[in-house]
């Protein structure tokens, strides 16, 4: 036994149903989304349930200060569509509140440092959230349930609290530095200065009436509303130049998925602005020097790794982007008909920028990071200007005319190499979901190394060896080094899969049924399929 490795293994089992299934990076958040499946619903408003009841159970990713992307799969129409709800900068962006500083370590995308990391943390971090008017225009565009339906399981959740468990509080605990600088974010996450103990609630007043506020008004409110004008003094009294105005002006981009084909099936991803490039080049890669056989082998990772590292050195090329960190959350859903979605969105940073808005609640995120401080890059700051390059990499793969399966992660540099690979495995080996998920991977993004996971064993850990610097590194629960994956799959005979990152103790799958909520400290954490 090779001892530097921990010793033990941990599976989850996929979990099935024919009338839908969600996976998602928490359990609960899941069973919300089913619990639209269970009230008529499609896959549309089982994601965007899910995505809602993140602002609870797993704030530190996502939220309604965060954004992202959300891939569809009509089974009716036979077609893909993307809603693009990324961040925006407001028109009043001056780049003269960035300078330079020597002093400051380089951001979290590898750009020079900024005095008082004014682009990585507190409100002059935010760009204009978008989850919102995503969500929604996706809800009414696609869905069946009202948005004040789909709210309902989250708002439970927010009377109740955040619920705390050993992993809420290592989250909370890796960004203390970050929250206690700010007083409404450390009265929910710092209560007596420190991390709150597992088996608690934590109370979120602000929050819960924000989310009761959004079902009652809808979510015009959050850009136009009483609430829109709460969420823009907050922004301004804490320094953020996003103005009601600009709240006003925000508008979601629907656009046609960025589309390619590997072994027989088309892939769709959320367009040239996210990782959908790069993971199509990757499986470009793979299909022109990769024969399969019967199983992986040795082979299969050399491949792997040459096309992500292929794929990564053309998007530094063009961008200039070097991602290193994130946070982000990623869910995935298929109804019984076979629609399907695919939903990554983000704070960026674990807690985004730290900022909790003490009106409303709201964790906000600290997407200026995006943007490069110094004038003259495709990235470089812009008044109106979208978020244009991103590691998110929500994907559908579909064969005449039916959705197979819908795949992404979260993790920064390490979603799209995730990502990849699952979908290079359904379709190269034809694997189950859950054989996919609990293949070992690697991660590679022209860094001038390839990490890999020792379970893959010796043969292809030496294969690897002979052409790349090699990093071994296990597959654990933190730190997360190959990405947190969620996704589904349905079958021929109409069964529909749902699987999530097996090394997350929180990540799970639920089937189609009545959303329940338990209201004592103590609660179990686990998934009920």
């Amino acid at each position: 036994m090779n001892e530097n490795v921990e010793q033990w293994q941990v599976r989850k089992a996929a979990v099935s149903s024919t009338d839908g299934t969600v996976a998602a990076q928490h359990w609960q958040a899941a069973q919300a989304g089913a619990a639209m499946l269970a009230k008529g619903g499609n896959a549309v408003d089982a994601a965007v349930a899910c995505a809602m009841a993140l602002n609870v159970v797993e704030p530190w990713m996502c939220g309604l200060g965060g954004s992202g992307f959300l891939l569809f799969w009509s089974a009716r129409e036979k077609k893909a569509r993307v809603y693009n709800f990324q961040g925006v900068l407001p028109q009043g962006i001056d780049q003269n509140d960035y300078p330079l500083d020597p002093e400051e370590p380089d951001s979290l995308m590898g750009y020079p440092g900024v005095k008082d990391q004014a682009n990585v943390r507190g409100y002059g971090a935010i760009t204009l959230p978008g989850a919102v008017a995503g969500l929604s225009k996706a809800l009414d565009d696609c869905g069946r349930l009202t948005w004040a339906e789909v709210l309902a399981p989250t708002i439970a959740l927010a009377e109740r609290g955040l619920p705390v468990d050993w992993h809420t509080t290592l989250q909370i605990g890796l960004a203390m530095d970050l929250i206690r600088r700010d007083p409404a974010a450390s009265a929910i996450y710092l209560p007596e200065g420190i991390p709150p103990l597992p088996e608690t609630y934590r109370p979120l007043p602000a929050l819960t009436a924000t989310l009761k506020s959004l079902a009652e008004e809808g979510p015009a409110s959050f850009y136009h509303g009483d609430l829109a004008k709460k969420i823009a003094a907050d922004l301004q009294a804490g320094g953020s130049r996003i103005t009601a105005g600009d709240l006003a002006a925000y508008t979601v981009e629907e656009h046609e998925p960025l589309s390619g084909r590997h072994r027989g099936a088309d892939i769709h991803t959320a367009g040239e602005a996210s990782g959908g490039p790069r993971l199509l080049d990757m499986l470009s890669y793979v299909e022109a020097n990769l024969t399969p056989g019967a199983k992986v082998g040795p082979e299969t990772w050399t491949a792997y790794a040459r096309g992500l590292d292929e794929a990564f050195a053309t998007h530094k090329k063009k961008v200039g982007l070097d991602q290193q960190a994130g946070c982000t959350s990623h869910m995935s859903a298929v109804d019984g008909e076979g629609n399907m979605v695919a939903l990554t969105y983000t704070l960026l940073n674990r807690f985004g920028s730290g900022v909790v808005l003490p009106e409303t609640g709201i964790l906000m995120n600290n997407s200026i990071a995006y943007f490069d401080p110094r004038p003259g890059n495709p990235v470089s700051m812009a008044g109106g200007k979208r978020i244009n390059s991103s590691n998110m990499c929500p994907t559908i793969a579909t064969r005449d005319g039916d959705a197979l399966f819908a795949v992404g992660a979260s993790g920064a540099n390490h979603i799209v190499p995730c990502t990849a690979q699952i979908t290079a495995l359904l379709l190269d080996y034809g694997m189950s979901l859950e054989e996919a998920f609990h293949t070992p991977r690697i991660d590679a993004s022209a860094r001038g190394s390839v990490r890999a996971d020792p379970a893959m064993g010796e043969a292809a850990l030496a294969e690897l060896a002979k052409t790349f610097d090699l990093e071994v590194a296990q597959y654990m629960v933190f730190p997360k080094l190959y990405s947190c994956p969620s996704g589904v799959l349905r079958d021929g005979k109409g069964n529909c899969w749902g699987m999530a990152d097996k090394s997350s103790p929180v990540a799970g799958a639920a089937t189609s049924n009545p959303f329940e909520i338990g209201t004592g400290g103590g609660e179990t954490i686990g998934v009920r399929a």
